[in-house]
């Protein structure tokens, strides 16, 4: 695994985001995209069985909905253009939702996995975090999450992105929580992507003027956190592992 280097206090400004999103007419244009990235996800996937494309589902918050920029510049549609520039043929879904919990996802995924998906990427857990949920409610709903996805298409395979929080809740409760992803893949042996908001969180370039969403830049470098776990799984799914 390799090495987490961050601020603190910029994972914290980052997180809290992931609560709510800006005020005004920027956070009501980026909840309405979320809100097609949600019914898009459900439509696309009733594509015809014979003629439907792999997918690769990211499953998550504002970080995955891409918040604050154009959806081609989210790291789920840049992880889409690696794929394709790698010659892996697979349709990215964008099943992100700012503010969203465990919880919620637990209420929304059966309705988002109306048919299968090839890979699923789950990116959620921090803003359980935030608000101190207790640990054991994060585990049994993200648990809950994948039990279904492997109901629902159970030759999906699963990639969990890992977050972390800052210590103001302690320092008990911040490590058992960056630790909880870690257990949750290995138990249900499931890939790992360590930090998601690795080289992003704290450095001023990489996010916009609110100080806590990456910019179009800051999601490549997501896009890339991303890619370096999702390569081999899309590779191997494919036969061509190399």
């Amino acid at each position: 695994m390799k090495s987490v280097r961050y601020n603190l206090y910029a994972v914290a400004m980052v997180l809290l985001a992931l609560l709510g999103g800006c005020n005004g007419e920027k956070k009501e244009t980026a909840e309405n995209q979320e809100s097609r990235n949600t019914a898009d996800a459900a439509d696309k996937a009733k594509a015809p069985a014979a003629n439907r494309k792999k997918t690769i589902l990211f499953f998550g918050n504002s970080l995955t909905a891409g918040y604050g920029v154009e959806p081609s510049q989210a790291f789920p549609a840049l992880v889409g253009r690696k794929a394709e520039a790698a010659g892996l043929t697979y349709q990215v879904i964008n099943a992100g939702l700012s503010g969203e919990t465990t919880a919620g996802g637990k209420s929304r995924i059966s309705w988002v996995l109306r048919q299968p998906v090839d890979v699923f990427v789950l990116e959620l857990g921090a803003n359980d975090g935030l608000r101190g949920i207790p640990l054991d409610a994060t585990r049994r709903n993200l648990q809950a999450i994948m039990d279904t996805v492997r109901k629902k298409s159970p030759q999906a395979q699963i990639i969990l992105a890992g977050m972390q929080i800052p210590p103001n809740l302690g320092a008990d409760y911040t490590r058992e929580f960056r630790e909880l992803f870690k257990d949750l893949a290995d138990e249900n042996d499931v890939e790992l992507i360590p930090f998601l908001l690795e080289g992003v969180g704290g450095i001023p370039r990489l996010n916009q003027s609110d100080g806590i969403h990456p910019t179009p830049e800051g999601h490549r470098i997501l896009a890339d956190n991303v890619w370096e776990i999702l390569e081999p799984v899309l590779r191997k799914q494919q036969g061509t592992d190399s």
